[in-house]
């Protein structure tokens, strides 16, 4: 009996750290929409679903803090507690940053466009693909994805080198635009970060199916 009843608030616990998981992607998604379509509105709404991204993470912690003092998981089942425990936070920061760019699309969608958003398209989709495959092996326990995920933000890295070399020229040329290409930067930054933090995600993947921790080793 009490097999089960640690099974259903492993599986519960799972159906909504996915769910946040998602929620988190669909703020991105939004985020960027909002900047490259100069939604404003959009914008909007990615801040007021902070909120909800805000109380699921208070959700998943009480959950995980639920079976940890009272079901006292051991082995794989305890790994997968902790791992979720160390993810929602990873989640949140994610959504945290997806807020800062539509803080930033508000901005920039008053002032006249300034050229083109260059790679930040580009980044954004390669940091929601990280992030959906992210959460993919997550739910299939797949330690090679995983792996092949943290070396995807290296295609994230160059697209912020070419965005900041490029925006810093545009500022150089052009100082009136100092203002958008600076926010265009943070924007960058955001999505640089979001990778960085996608690849976090996969280290504990990793750690959930083998229990080796990878984080700072050389070899992935």
């Amino acid at each position: 009996m009490e097999h089960r009843i640690i099974d259903q608030q492993l599986n519960v616990l799972r159906d909504k750290i996915l769910l946040l998981g998602g929620t988190t992607e669909a703020a991105l998604h939004r985020a960027m929409q909002s900047l490259t379509t100069r939604d404003s509105p959009l914008a909007e709404r990615v801040l007021e679903d902070d909120r909800i991204i805000d109380q699921m993470e208070l959700e998943i912690d009480r959950l995980s803090v639920e079976i940890l003092a009272l079901q006292q998981p051991a082995a794989h089942d305890l790994r997968f507690v902790i791992s979720v425990a160390k993810i929602t936070p990873i989640l949140e920061r994610i959504a945290d940053h997806a807020s800062n760019i539509a803080q930033a699309a508000l901005v920039l969608n008053n002032e006249p466009q300034l050229k083109n958003y260059i790679d930040l398209p580009i980044m954004a989709e390669n940091a929601a693909e990280m992030l959906r495959n992210a959460l993919d092996a997550f739910t299939s326990e797949d330690a090679e994805t995983s792996r092949k995920v943290i070396l995807q933000d290296k295609v994230i890295d160059k697209c912020y080198k070419r965005v900041f070399d490029e925006l810093i020229e545009i500022m150089i040329d052009n100082p009136t635009t100092t203002t958008s290409a600076a926010h265009l930067l943070f924007v960058a930054k955001h999505l640089e970060r979001i990778g960085d933090y996608v690849k976090d995600i996969c280290e504990l993947n990793v750690y959930l199916t083998e229990a080796a921790f990878i984080k700072h080793s050389p070899k992935i």
